[in-house]
């Protein structure tokens, strides 16, 4: 299955917003988005999982991370949700340094991201819907304004027929289109895909590709771990290599293995 198939599907297949719409997601200008300066993390047990890592991304990237496993790409993740902390260095996300921001503060920077994880973490006693919404529930937001943020996250991944179905229920692509929804209802300015097509095959694959790839054109960063070299070299995004904990590799329109 090639990635022009995929992109040839009908326009209503995944439908998204356009940029300026109501609802939509996107961004007027184009700043650092993420900031990693001269991080390392390592573990009481003397483990270094990440050393001197320098990492930018810009606001509206669309970003691989790759490498093998115990490279450090999951170290990477948990420092930026800020389920870790880095042993010395700085991350800053949107601004904030994530080392010095009080507890009260966390959870409301971390609205400012979705997480989509390779087995979904749906929950099973829930519907598409109440799963989507379930993410505003947790937060407060208001009763009000859940409705419609979960309809237009449902219509945004092209599961408006499923949305009182439950998990169970669903194929591994409408599962993962699930997990996206619940991943988008709060409006974030980053996605973070830890192996979102790890479970899935091929076709589905490309297609769970395409919809993040639609929903970075609204000005979503996307920051994405992956192991599919044919996804990566197909597209020829922004590359972030990693080995050993290193960044050995940043390559704009690069393939999964460096060229030459």
């Amino acid at each position: 299955m090639t990635l022009e198939a995929v992109t040839d599907r009908p326009a209503d297949a995944l439908p998204v917003a356009r940029l300026g719409e109501p609802g939509s997601w996107g961004a007027t200008e184009r700043r650092d988005l993420l900031v990693l300066n001269d991080v390392t993390k390592r573990y009481p047990n003397g483990r270094e999982a990440l050393r001197d890592v320098d990492l930018v991304v810009p606001e509206g990237d669309f970003v691989f991370l790759v490498g093998p496993s115990g490279a450090g790409k999951s170290t990477l993740m948990k420092l930026i949700i800020r389920d870790e902390l880095a042993t010395s260095g700085e991350v800053i996300l949107d601004g904030e340094n994530l080392a010095r921001l009080p507890r009260r503060k966390v959870p409301h920077v971390r609205r400012k991201i979705g997480t989509v994880f390779q087995d979904f973490k749906l929950l099973p006693t829930k519907t598409v819907r109440e799963n989507v919404a379930f993410a505003l529930e947790v937060t407060g937001t208001p009763r009000g304004r859940i409705g419609p943020a979960v309809e237009r996250a449902l219509r945004h991944v092209g599961l408006t027929g499923q949305a009182a179905q439950f998990p169970r229920q669903l194929s591994g692509g409408e599962q993962q289109r699930t997990a996206i929804a619940r991943a988008l209802v709060h409006d974030p300015r980053l996605v973070i895909a830890d192996e979102p097509t790890g479970n899935l095959d091929p076709l589905i694959s490309w297609e769970i590709i395409q919809l993040l790839l639609r929903i970075n054109e609204l000005g979503v960063t996307v920051l994405m771990a992956t192991h599919d070299a044919d996804v990566v070299t197909a597209l020829r995004k922004r590359v972030v290599a990693l080995e050993e904990g290193r960044i050995i590799r940043d390559e704009i329109g690069g393939g999964y293995h460096r060229r030459g």
